[in-house]
Order: structure tokens, then C-alpha cells, then sequence
């Protein structure tokens, strides 16, 4: 099954841009697509790669971090070729 990830994190603290930075990185050096733009990052994959991937990430941000807010959505389908027809 594949899914489409829409990722915003929100580091609660001066240095935010460095974790943010981090988490994109390790994004980006994955086998997954990517899309970014200014408020969030989008991966795209099999949910059965992507999710325990996601995990690993998330919990390694979090623990370089004191608070953060992660907000995902998940949607189920890679919607990673979309072009707006209007």
C-alpha cells in the first residue's frame, strides 16, 4: 500500500532552525521521495517502509530536541506526481 506523508515540525525552542534542518536532512538521504516547501516536507512510499523509517526519525528528533510538536497526515495514496487541473 502506498501513502503520502505531509511532516511539520515545530521545535519549542531558540535553536529550532538547526532541528528542523536535521530532520529534513535525514529525509532527504532516504530511499523515499520528497517534496518540500516553506511549512512542510511530503514523503512518499510503501507504508510498510515508510512507517518504521518515520518512526526511527521522529524518536531521533525528539530526543535531540527539550519540546516538539510533530503534525502528520497520512493519506493512503502516493499522491507524489499531483498537478493541480484548474
Amino acid at each position: 500500500m502506498e501513502v503520502s506523508v505531509d511532516l511539520t515540525l515545530s521545535p519549542l525552542q531558540d535553536d529550532y532552525e538547526k532541528h528542523i534542518i536535521d530532520f529534513i536532512k535525514a529525509l532527504r538521504d532516504s530511499e523515499f521521495t520528497i517534496l518540500e516547501n516553506p511549512l512542510s516536507t511530503q514523503i512518499f512510499g510503501s507504508y510498510d517502509k515508510l512507517m518504521p523509517f518515520l518512526n526511527e526519525e521522529i524518536r531521533r528528533s525528539f530526543e535531540n530536541t527539550d519540546i516538539s510538536v510533530l503534525t502528520m497526515k497520512v493519506v493512503k495514496t502516493n499522491r507524489s506526481d499531483y498537478e493541480p487541473n484548474f
